[in-house]
């Protein structure tokens, strides 16, 4: 019985610390998953067009669609050999985000990614890891909230949350369903679920320069 005891305890032993081995790895990536962000981010802003220029500001009443954006194609900028197509910002959790253009295993552990859809074609989705320097605190978000998502060719486009959803990570066909101008969408830990914000598009200010630093 001693013997059985002895074991079950050693076994305990090494859940709690391959638990807090894994709580620690973890923890280590989302601090490196930030600091790579945070360079690219200072990157990227330091590069995109930031207007001197005139600027037109679209109210969506009137435009339901950005169809005057001279454009069809959301346009990248690269930095550091990536692809990025803008920013995303997100005061309620204070998270200012670069966006990557596309997205796989690598790309995602470095920032939030562009998973389908356009902002010009108002159905754009991006997505993230959980790491709490990138969309791990979605959770905290707000029907009401404001998001703006600013491309690299300096138009700017303000949304509000419209609704929090969570889907199950085969519900693909749902992620890009519904009449939706932006969705943004993260895993929950352990990755059963997916937290799922839908935001409307409530204007557009647009650069008139549009032609320095991207393609």
């Amino acid at each position: 019985m001693r013997t059985k005891g002895t074991v079950l305890i050693a076994l305990g032993l090494l859940l709690i610390a391959g638990s807090a081995g894994l709580a620690g790895f973890n923890l280590w990536q989302s601090t490196q998953a930030g600091e790579t962000a945070a360079q690219d981010l200072a990157l990227l802003l330091d590069t995109e067009d930031t207007p001197t220029g005139p600027r037109e500001e679209i109210l969506i009443q009137s435009v339901p669609k950005v169809e005057s954006l001279p454009v069809p194609e959301m346009p990248v900028t690269e930095i550091n050999g990536r692809e990025y197509v803008g920013t995303v910002e997100l005061p309620t959790i204070d998270r200012t985000l670069p966006v990557l253009n596309g997205w796989d295993s690598e790309l995602l552990q470095i920032a939030p990614c562009r998973y389908a859809g356009s902002a010009y074609t108002g159905d754009l989705i991006l997505m993230a890891h959980n790491y709490d320097s990138h969309f791990g605190r979605l959770n905290k978000l707000h029907i009401g909230d404001p998001v703006t998502f600013r491309d690299v060719a300096g138009n700017s486009f303000s949304y509000e949350v419209a609704a929090l959803e969570t889907l199950k990570p085969e519900d693909t066909r749902q992620m890009e369903e519904g009449d939706w101008d932006l969705t943004l969408f993260t895993c929950t830990v352990g990755g059963k679920t997916r937290v799922t914000i839908r935001c409307t598009l409530l204007s557009v200010e647009i650069n008139m320069e549009q032609e320095k630093g991207i393609r």
